[in-house]
């Protein structure tokens, strides 16, 4: 027998999300959004501008300028039809869209056949598909990740030892390049 709540299931199963969209709940007195694995979703005619912080997935089809900040173990996913004018800080950054500003992926960082981006980059991993344009100062491989404090406290160090002869070590990157085909 058919019953509403069915349907509204095997509709939801359907997203072309894939898994940056709504993960059903069977029992449909959940809310969804109240699920684990519920993202959050900048649409196709929603335009941002500011600083936008979370600490739960993040899908963007449409247009933001700023910052993009999440949190904790997180993923940010720029659609096809995303326009990114902002540093981007995640622990993991896929982009099929366009982006254009810093971007820290602190685990990885995916380049899909159909994403730009123009900038900065710094990721532990990097995935670049056929087709996809990077452009910028790229720094990938094994990122040491610190916390503000301690960047002050390292600097501070760092000052009151100008006398030493030794050089302080520097991370390799790579100059501006385009990797496309």
């Amino acid at each position: 027998m058919w019953r509403k709540e069915d349907a509204k299931f095997q509709t939801m199963t359907e997203s072309p999300l894939g898994t940056a969209g709504f993960q059903p709940s069977s029992d449909s007195s959940n809310s969804l959004s109240g699920s684990p694995k519920a993202a959050a979703s900048i649409s196709q005619g929603i335009r941002v501008k500011g600083e936008v912080t979370g600490t739960e997935d993040l899908f963007v089809d449409g247009f933001v300028e700023g910052k993009l900040n999440l949190t904790s173990n997180c993923c940010l996913t720029v659609g096809p039809n995303g326009n990114v004018k902002a540093d981007l800080n995640a622990r993991e950054i896929i982009v099929r869209g366009k982006v254009e500003g810093k971007v820290i992926a602190r685990d990885k960082l995916q380049i899909g056949s159909t994403g730009q981006i123009t900038g900065e980059v710094q990721t532990n991993r990097l995935v670049i598909e056929d087709g996809a344009t990077l452009r910028g100062k790229v720094e990938a491989g094994k990122l040491e990740v610190s916390r503000p404090a301690e960047t002050k406290t390292v600097a501070a160090a760092a000052a009151a030892n100008t006398n030493s002869t030794k050089p302080s070590p520097q991370p390799t990157a790579l100059g501006s390049e385009t990797a496309a085909d």
